[in-house]
C-alpha cells in the first residue's frame, strides 16, 4: 500500500484521538473514575515523550480488556521502531509518569518478530481479500449471514471448552461482546459457520477499527467453532470463506492473533494470511 495514503489514515484513526486523550481532562477523570478509583486524573493522560536516542512515543494508559487490575502503559505510536538499547529509557518514562497505577508491562509494537528483552504479544495477519480464495473446502461447510445472534451461549460454551483443554488459552482470546456482534450483525458483518446446514460457529469482522493499522480493513472481530466441529480441519478455511463473504473485496482481511495461540496462527498463515507485525511486552517487574 502507497506509504503517504496510510499515513493519512493513521493520522485520522489515531491523531485526533491521541490528542484528545493527551489534553482533555474530562476523558481523563471519567477514565480514572472507571479503570482507577482514587487516581488523579492527570494520571489518565497521554503523554508524547522524548524518550531519548532520537525515539519520541506516545504514552497512554490502558487496561486489558478493560480489567482495573490489569493495567499496562501503551507506547505503540512511535517516532521509528524500537530497538534493545530504547528498552532502558522507556520502562523508565513509562513508570515516570504511570507508576502510581503499577503497570504490568509496556506495549509496544514492531513488525519485526521479535524484541531482545521483550516479550511477544499478539500479531496481526493479514492479506488482501482478493487473495484469499476458498479451496479444497471441506464438504458441507460454509457461511450463511446471520441478522441475530441467536447462538452466544453455545459460541460461550465453545469458549469454554478450549479454556478447558488449554488453561492458557483463557488469557490470548475472549468471545466477543454480544452486543458487539449484534453490532456486526446490524451491519451484514456476522456469519453463522454451518456444516450440512448444522450451526458450527461465527465468523465476524467489523470495518476500519483502531487496529487497522491504517489499512482500508475489514478487521476480524470472531472466528469460533463448536466443540464437535473442531479437529475436522475446518480452521484454515475459516478466513477465506469471511472474506469472500465479506461485502467490498477490495479490502484487506486483518486480525489479531495471540503469538502463544498456535493452532490459530497456524490456521491463518494456512489461509493465506501474512504476518505484517504486532504488539511487544516489556514487562516492569510489578508484582
Amino acid at each position: 500500500m502507497d506509504d503517504a495514503r496510510r499515513l493519512a489514515i493513521l493520522a485520522e484513526e489515531h491523531a485526533a484521538l491521541d490528542i484528545l486523550l493527551a489534553e482533555d481532562l474530562d476523558i481523563a477523570a471519567q477514565r480514572a473514575h472507571r479503570l482507577a478509583p482514587g487516581k488523579p486524573a492527570e494520571s489518565m493522560l497521554n503523554r508524547w515523550v522524548a524518550v531519548g536516542n532520537d525515539l519520541h512515543a506516545m504514552f497512554s494508559m490502558r487496561f486489558e480488556n478493560l480489567d482495573p487490575a490489569r493495567p499496562f502503559v501503551d507506547a505503540t505510536p512511535m517516532s521509528r521502531s524500537p530497538q534493545p538499547p530504547d528498552l532502558p529509557a522507556l520502562a523508565a518514562a513509562a513508570q515516570e509518569y504511570y507508576g502510581i497505577h503499577h503497570p504490568l508491562y509496556v506495549r509496544l509494537w514492531s513488525a519485526a518478530p521479535d524484541v531482545d528483552g521483550t516479550v511477544p504479544d499478539r500479531r496481526f495477519l493479514a492479506a488482501p481479500i482478493r487473495e484469499l480464495r476458498p479451496h479444497d473446502v471441506p464438504p458441507g461447510l460454509a457461511l450463511r449471514p446471520a441478522k441475530t445472534v441467536d447462538h452466544y451461549d453455545e459460541a460461550r460454551r465453545a469458549y469454554a471448552a478450549v479454556d478447558a483443554d488449554h488453561p492458557d488459552h483463557a488469557e490470548q482470546a475472549i468471545l466477543q461482546d454480544h452486543d458487539d456482534l449484534q453490532d456486526a450483525a446490524d451491519e451484514g458483518l456476522l456469519f453463522d459457520v454451518t456444516v450440512h446446514d448444522e450451526w458450527a460457529g461465527y465468523a465476524a469482522a467489523v470495518i476500519k477499527p483502531d487496529d487497522a493499522l491504517g489499512l482500508p480493513a475489514y478487521v476480524v472481530r470472531e472466528l469460533v467453532l463448536a466443540p464437535e466441529h473442531r479437529g475436522h480441519g475446518y480452521g484454515p478455511h475459516l478466513s477465506t470463506l469471511l472474506a469472500q463473504a465479506l461485502p467490498d473485496p477490495t479490502r484487506i482481511l486483518v486480525g489479531t492473533i495471540h503469538h502463544a495461540n498456535q493452532s490459530a496462527r497456524t490456521a491463518a498463515l494456512t489461509a493465506g494470511r501474512h504476518d505484517i507485525g504486532g504488539w511487544l511486552q516489556l514487562p516492569l517487574g510489578q508484582a
